[in-house]
C-alpha cells in the first residue's frame, strides 16, 4: 500500500519513511504543503500522514483542498500541539485520526493499520512481473495463462514480493506484513510459506521468479 508523508522535519520524515518501508508500505515523502497537495492529487495513495506546520500550505489548507476536491484518502494528522480545539478543527475539516508529537512509531503504525482496515477498498491495477499477473482486487494470480490456486496468505506473500520486484525483502518485513507478527528467528513460518509458494508459482515453469538471498531474505524478479 502507498503512503504519502507530508512532513518538513527531515529527521522525522526519514524516520517515518524507513519505518513504513520496513513495515511493508511504499512510502513517499514531501516536505512542502504545495508539493504534497500536488502529489496527493496526482497519485493514488492509500493513506496520507500530514504534519500541521509545514511550509507552502499548512496542513489545514492541504486537507481542506483535498476534501473540497472530493479526495477521501484517509488522513492522519501529526502535530506538536495538543490543544483540544485544534484536534476538533482537524476532525471537522475531515481528518481521520490525530497523533501528537513526540510519538512512538509502534503507535503510529497501529493507527495507520487501523485506518486502512476501516477505509473502503479501492480498485488496484494488475501487477505484472515477467509472465506472472496478479489481480489484487479479485485476488487472482495467473502465470503463463494458467491460474494459480493460492491460499489467502500465499496470495498476500506473492503480492508483497511482486509490488517490490528486484528488492530483497527481509524475513522480518515479510512476517510483519503478511502475518502481522514480529519475526522470531526460531520460527520458520516465512521459509515454509515461501517454499510452498515456489511449488505453485515457480516449480511448474522453466523461468524461476522467487530467489533466496542468503542471510538477507527473498526477492521476486524477472529471472535469468
Amino acid at each position: 500500500m502507498k503512503v504519502l508523508v507530508i512532513e518538513d522535519e527531515v529527521k522525522t520524515a526519514k524516520f517515518l519513511k524507513k519505518g513504513l518501508n520496513e513495515a511493508g508500505f511504499l512510502a513517499e515523502v514531501s516536505g512542502d504543503g504545495l508539493e504534497g497537495l500536488h502529489l496527493a492529487q496526482e497519485v493514488e495513495f492509500d493513506l496520507i500522514i500530514l504534519d500541521v506546520m509545514i511550509p507552502g500550505l499548512d496542513g489545514w489548507q492541504v486537507l481542506t483542498r483535498l476534501r473540497d476536491a472530493g479526495n477521501r484518502t484517509p488522513v492522519l494528522f501529526l502535530t506538536a500541539r495538543d490543544a483540544v480545539h485544534e484536534r476538533v478543527r482537524g476532525f471537522e475539516l475531515g481528518a481521520d485520526d490525530y497523533l501528537v508529537k513526540p510519538f512512538a512509531f509502534s503507535e503510529l503504525l497501529a493507527r495507520v493499520r487501523s485506518l486502512l482496515r476501516r477505509a473502503p477498498p479501492r480498485p488496484q491495477e494488475t501487477i505484472r512481473v515477467a509472465d506472472l499477473e496478479i489481480d489484487p482486487m479479485r485476488q487472482r494470480a495467473i502465470r503463463a495463462g494458467r491460474r494459480i490456486d493460492l491460499t489467502s496468505k500465499e496470495f498476500l506473500l506473492l503480492t508483497l514480493l511482486a509490488r517490490r520486484p528486484g528488492e530483497v525483502l527481509s524475513r522480518t518485513l515479510i512476517a510483519e506484513s503478511v502475518w502481522d507478527m514480529n519475526f522470531d528467528s526460531d520460527t520458520n513460518v516465512v521459509d515454509v510459506n515461501v517454499r510452498r509458494l515456489r511449488g505453485k508459482v515457480d516449480d511448474p515453469f522453466p523461468l524461476k521468479l522467487i530467489r533466496t538471498v542468503r542471510g538477507a531474505g527473498y526477492v521476486l524478479e524477472s529471472g535469468q
